[in-house]
C-alpha cells in the first residue's frame, strides 16, 4: 500500500441491494481517490437490482449512482477481479456465511447495521429507514477516510476496521 494507491474495500451483504450498495457509493463518494470501494452479495437473487429506495437515498444525498449493481461475491474471487485490501461484511447473515478465498487475504471486519429494506411501514417510513443506515455508515466511513495512508497496512487496517465496528 502506497500513498498513491487506492486502498480496495469489498462491503459484502447476502443480497447486495441495500446496505452494501449504500456503502460502496458512500466511500467512492468520500474516498477522494484514497479508497476504490465495491460491493458484492453472498446470494444475491436472480436478476437482482439495488434496492429503488437506496438509490433514491444516495440520490437525494448527492452521491453517484453510476455503475451501481447487484452481483455475487464470485466475481471478486476471480483470477482476473481486483485485489481487495479490506474485506468488510455489513449484514449479519453475511457475516456468518463461509467467504470464498480472497486472493491477497485481505484484511476482515464486520460493521453490522439492520436490514432498512426489512421493515414494515409507510414509504416514508421506510425511507427513514435507508437514510439512517446511510448516516450510521456515514458515521465509521468519516473516522475510517480520515486515517493516514500510511497507517493502513493490513494489521492496522484490520484492527482499525474492526474497532470501528464498536461505534
Amino acid at each position: 500500500m502506497t500513498d498513491t494507491q487506492a486502498l480496495n474495500v469489498l462491503f459484502l451483504c447476502t443480497h447486495n441491494s441495500a446496505r452494501s450498495i449504500l456503502a460502496e457509493a458512500l466511500l467512492n463518494h468520500m474516498g477522494r481517490g484514497k479508497f476504490k470501494a465495491f460491493s458484492a452479495g453472498s446470494s444475491p437473487k436472480d436478476n437482482q437490482q439495488p434496492n429503488p429506495m437506496a438509490l433514491a437515498t444516495l440520490q437525494k444525498a448527492n452521491i453517484s449512482i453510476e455503475g451501481l449493481s447487484s452481483k455475487s461475491w464470485d466475481v471478486f474471487a476471480e483470477p482476473n477481479a481486483p485485489h481487495m485490501d479490506l474485506v468488510i461484511t455489513v449484514c449479519d447473515n453475511a457475516a456468518g456465511e463461509v467467504c470464498p478465498y480472497w486472493p491477497g487475504q485481505p484484511a476482515t471486519a464486520h460493521w453490522g447495521y439492520a436490514d432498512p429494506s426489512a421493515g414494515e411501514g409507510s414509504d416514508d417510513e421506510k425511507m427513514e429507514a435507508f437514510k439512517q443506515t446511510l448516516h450510521l455508515i456515514k458515521r465509521r466511513l468519516d473516522i475510517f477516510t480520515s486515517l493516514p495512508m500510511a497507517s493502513l497496512n493490513k494489521m492496522a487496517l484490520e484492527k482499525t476496521a474492526r474497532d470501528l465496528a464498536k461505534q
